[in-house]
């Protein structure tokens, strides 16, 4: 739970537009996303890859924002204007970050 309201505040903090954490909550799609990643994640560390990428996948058609299951996200990270974001495996992510549309984070270089 703290995750959450850490992020809320930060989305506060940083979108101007944003009036109050339950607008964020229920409005802000990036916020949707990382919660839908947060449930993925905990699927895919415990062997259960399949179901990851079912919710993950359901979380793209829903926001727009593709987040592979294996990402490591920081804390407070804040996605801003999200549609076309694509976040990989490989992709880390540090606390505090601000991500805005059209971005591609991870790859191998293959």
């Amino acid at each position: 739970m703290s995750h959450l309201i850490e992020t809320l505040a930060a989305y506060q903090a940083r979108d101007p537009a944003a009036r109050s954490k339950l607008e964020v909550f229920l409005l802000y799609p990036g916020v949707h996303a990382l919660i839908y990643h947060r449930v993925a994640h905990f699927f895919y560390r415990h062997g259960w890859s399949f179901l990851a990428r079912c919710v993950s996948q359901w979380s793209r058609f829903w926001t727009g924002i593709e987040i592979h299951p294996g990402a490591k996200l920081g804390r407070r990270l804040v996605i801003d204007h999200g549609m076309g974001i694509v976040i990989g495996e490989t992709a880390e992510v540090g606390d505090d970050c601000l991500i805005y549309h059209g971005v591609t984070l991870g790859g191998t270089g293959k």
